[in-house]
């Protein structure tokens, strides 16, 4: 299994908790972003660049993955692509995304979008936490004990 993370937008303190992670179980975790991300030298971690655009890091991503990896990514239409491949995807607020949640958080994100684009103001994601940084990391890790079997 490879752990991938959709780097651009995750947290700093998510990235921390991977790292450890990585170390801890020796797996290979890669960041994906398009600006250097700096992170602990490690066997286990590196990161890629690649150049700017439109869902770049995304594509990179679904390139790359295979049956059994993990992405770490807040991006619905990404994570939708993960597990079409046979791929697991967490979010850094520690919500799995699913064969059976994914089409309704697809729906939800392009209603969203729609209203948006028309001048309906919807407000934001509420602000990163200590409680949203727990459940991450409380999902990670039964996910790594559950992979481990």
């Amino acid at each position: 299994m490879h752990i991938w993370v959709d780097a651009d937008a995750c947290p700093g303190v998510i990235k921390e908790i991977l790292f450890r992670a990585a170390e801890r179980k020796q797996l290979p975790l890669t960041l994906v972003a398009n600006q250097l991300i700096r992170h602990p030298p490690s066997p286990w971690i590196n990161a890629v660049q690649v150049p700017k655009g439109f869902d770049v890091a995304d594509n990179h991503i679904v390139e790359c993955v295979t049956p059994g990896d993990l992405v770490i990514t807040a991006d619905i239409p990404l994570a939708a692509e993960v597990i079409e491949k046979g791929g697991h995807a967490l979010n850094p607020r520690g919500e799995f995304y699913s064969k059976e949640n994914i089409r309704q958080l697809l729906d939800m994100r392009n209603f969203m979008d729609t209203l948006r684009s028309s001048g309906v103001e919807t407000g934001g994601p509420s602000s990163f936490n200590a409680s949203d940084r727990q459940n991450f990391a409380n999902q990670l890790d039964r996910f790594l004990l559950k992979a481990k079997r």
